[in-house]
This record gives C-alpha cells, sequence and structure tokens, in this order.
C-alpha cells in the first residue's frame, strides 16, 4: 500500500460516485460549506463513502473521490456542486482533523480503475438489451442512440449510478472488482426491479 492520503470526507446514503461518472449535489450544512471551501482552495477534491444502516451507522469500506468540476456559490452561502468521479478508494481510518467536517486517510491503490478490460461484445449486448427493458419498465424517456456511443465503462458506471436501486445494491456495485463483474451484476439488478418492482429488497440478490 502506498503512503495514505488524507482527503475531506462526505458521508451521504444513498449518493453513490462512480469513476467517470458526474455526480450534482446541493451544499446548505455550514460543516459541508466550509468543506467546499477547503476543497476549492486545496486539492479540488472531496471522498464520497456511504453510512451503513447500522446503529449506531459506521461508514463503508470503499467509496469514490470526486473531482470539483462545477461550483455555483449561491447568495446566501450555499453551493451547487458538480463531482466527476475520478477513482475508487478504501477507507483505512478517520482522521481527528479539526475541521467541522469529517477527513480521512485512504488508499487510493486499492482499486486499479484507469483502462479497465472491454466487455465482450456479447455482454456489452446484455447490458444495453436489459437497459432499454428496463427504461421502458419506468417509462423513461432516454436516447438510446447517445446511449449506444458511450464506451463500456461509461455505460456500466451511468446505469449503476442513476438507476433506482438501494444503497446496498449500490454499493456493492461500487465494490466489485472488474467492469465485467459489474456488468453482471447491474445486468441482474435490473432484470430483479423490473421483473419484481417495489418487491424484495434487492440486497438479497447479492448477499
Amino acid at each position: 500500500m502506498s503512503k495514505p492520503t488524507r482527503i475531506p470526507l462526505f458521508p451521504l446514503s444513498g449518493a453513490i460516485l462512480f469513476p467517470r461518472s458526474h455526480l450534482p449535489l446541493h451544499i446548505f450544512e455550514e460543516r459541508y460549506r466550509a468543506m467546499v471551501q477547503d476543497a476549492m482552495a486545496g486539492p479540488g477534491r472531496i471522498a464520497m463513502i456511504q453510512p451503513t444502516e447500522g446503529e449506531p451507522p459506521s461508514l463503508y469500506q470503499v467509496g469514490c473521490v470526486g473531482e470539483l468540476v462545477g461550483v455555483e456559490e449561491l447568495d446566501d452561502g450555499r453551493f451547487n456542486i458538480m463531482l466527476l468521479g475520478s477513482q475508487r478508494f478504501r477507507l483505512i481510518a478517520e482522521a481527528d482533523s479539526g475541521t467541522p467536517y469529517r477527513q480521512a486517510d485512504i488508499d487510493l491503490d486499492a482499486y486499479h480503475d484507469d483502462n479497465p478490460d472491454p466487455l465482450s461484445s456479447i455482454q456489452r449486448a446484455d447490458v444495453e438489451r436489459e437497459a432499454r427493458r428496463f427504461g421502458d419498465s419506468l417509462s423513461l424517456a432516454v436516447d438510446w442512440d447517445a446511449v449506444g456511443r458511450l464506451d463500456d465503462e461509461m455505460l456500466v458506471n451511468a446505469i449503476a449510478q442513476v438507476a433506482p436501486f438501494d444503497a446496498g445494491a449500490k454499493q456493492a456495485l461500487l465494490e466489485e472488482v472488474t467492469l465485467a463483474g459489474r456488468a453482471d451484476l447491474v445486468v441482474q439488478l435490473m432484470q430483479f426491479q423490473r421483473l419484481a418492482p417495489g418487491g424484495a429488497d434487492m440486497t438479497q440478490t447479492i448477499q
């Protein structure tokens, strides 16, 4: 493991960020306003991670670093920001930072997200076919021509991020090591939700 990286930590349930995907956020809490201001003055990045559902809640061990690619400061001090996912990380430990927001030491070498192996033509077709069925089941207006032009990673990660899966399912997608494994899982989850809308907890399919 390389030297740990210290980074601002933004725990937010249901807000999953994947590499090369965008995540818009509205920042209104005072501590997170300070976080955005410090990030803008520093490296310009924030670590997104989900809290667990236990009591007391802790943190999942895997998140994704988001680069600040858009910032709108509102008149009352709130922010609208846009994050671009850069790389997944594994949480090492939270740090006693002295800031109003949480910080942590993370391992940026836990995942190798540069240039993932492409999907097979069969697997790519499976993802696109199930995405169409899933979109139709939700009555979504989708530009399928534009979807077809996405590369494999952007396609799979975009579905994983925006699809209405529960937090546990999204976390499983984030932690899946390979793009091919994530593609298989996202197809399973779309099929499950399409065939059993509002049914059982989707995390039961990934135990």
